[in-house]
């Protein structure tokens, strides 16, 4: 680097007075913007040496049942995240900034959660997680610190979005993430409860094929029809009284209920909704969807440059086990008071009965 500036520097003294000054303070330019960018990397490489990481929490032991299957992320990626804004030098890592998400999808398992995140993300204005993030229900205690720093980076004008199913069902949630942001947007995708526990009980029986019978689960006693409420694959489906306790801290018109079933017989049309109620460009259509016949629902047609359309992975659209018939007509009945309720909560017929 001297010997480059010292030939910089021999200057002819045949130039003239004006271009040997404009020369000279263009090199004079360069070596300022030189040892600025030295100066910014350094410095902010001795300050994340320098400064203490907050400890992290052991990752949870829960079991996956919960959950949707491949959807955590690496603690790698889950890394402790500091307050401040991001120094100098992230400039020239990338652009745009981390943020909280300004729409969360909350729920519900086995819904079609991972579609709509996926048909979603088409939109050039929607910049979302793909991990299921589970702040707000097993990581609250790491800090929204933390938690931003999972978003993507987001120019202005773009919205940032993050999905887990398991939010509609924790307790904790609702107040959690109004403390974060009273004017979150909270999207809910919905399913027929009695398709929707058959489907989760299907997605159990693929990792665990030892478990009880779908039949058996169901009831705390068969001879006399109990059901048995504290099992979660038919706990979740009573969306009312999940709703209730999100209404304590949201009013209705900041929740968007998307049809599962809609969502695969008109995809368009559900993310034509959705991107109203997120104030984005309709820019989804019918152009960007086929339904393939073997999965059974709609896929992405294949993006420009890509060899392939995209459909989810092949954990999706699993083949149901046969279920005694008597028992789904149990569960019908069971349901229907709160599928009721809930039709007259959200102001919508989802046509489940």
């Amino acid at each position: 680097m001297g010997q480059r500036l010292n030939r910089c520097l021999d200057v002819p003294v045949a130039l003239p007075p004006l271009r040997r000054r404009l020369l000279l303070l263009f090199i004079m330019l360069f070596l300022w913007l030189y040892m600025f960018y030295s100066c910014a990397g350094s410095c902010a490489g001795l300050a994340a040496r320098g400064s203490p990481s907050p400890p992290r929490a052991a990752p949870p032991l829960a079991a996956l049942l919960p959950g949707e299957p491949g959807e955590e992320s690496s603690l790698e990626e889950q890394r402790a995240a500091p307050d401040a804004a991001a120094p100098i030098s992230s400039f020239f890592n990338g652009s745009g900034t981390k943020r909280l998400p300004q729409a969360i999808i909350i729920g519900v398992k086995k819904g079609g959660t991972r579609a709509l995140l996926e048909f979603l993300r088409v939109h050039p204005d929607v910049r979302a997680v793909g991990a299921e993030p589970h702040f707000f229900d097993r990581n609250y205690e790491r800090g929204l610190a933390w938690y931003r720093d999972l978003m993507p980076r987001t120019l202005e004008g773009q919205i940032t979005m993050e999905k887990t199913p398991s939010y509609f069902v924790t307790k904790e949630a609702p107040a959690r993430i109004s403390s974060m942001s009273k004017g979150t947007k909270l999207i809910v995708v919905v399913r027929d409860p009695v398709t929707r526990a058959i489907s989760d009980y299907t997605q159990t029986l693929s990792k665990k094929p030892d478990i009880p019978t779908f039949e058996s689960l169901t009831f705390k006693n068969r001879t006399t029809g109990l059901i048995d409420t504290s099992w979660s694959a038919i706990q979740i489906g009573i969306y009312a009284k999940h709703l209730e306790n999100w209404l304590l801290y949201f009013p209705i018109g900041q929740i968007l209920f998307v049809s599962g079933e809609r969502l695969i017989s008109d995809p368009a049309g559900e993310l034509g909704r959705v991107q109203d109620f997120l104030g984005l460009k309709r820019i989804i259509t019918d152009k960007h969807f086929y339904f393939n016949k073997t999965k059974g629902f709609p896929c992405l047609k294949k993006a420009e440059g890509s060899s392939k359309p995209h459909c989810l992975g092949k954990t999706k659209g699993r083949t149901h086990p046969d279920i005694d018939q008597e028992v789904v007509q149990r569960l019908r009945d069971f349901y229907r008071p709160f599928n009721m309720k809930f039709y007259q909560m959200t102001g919508q017929d989802f046509g489940w009965d």
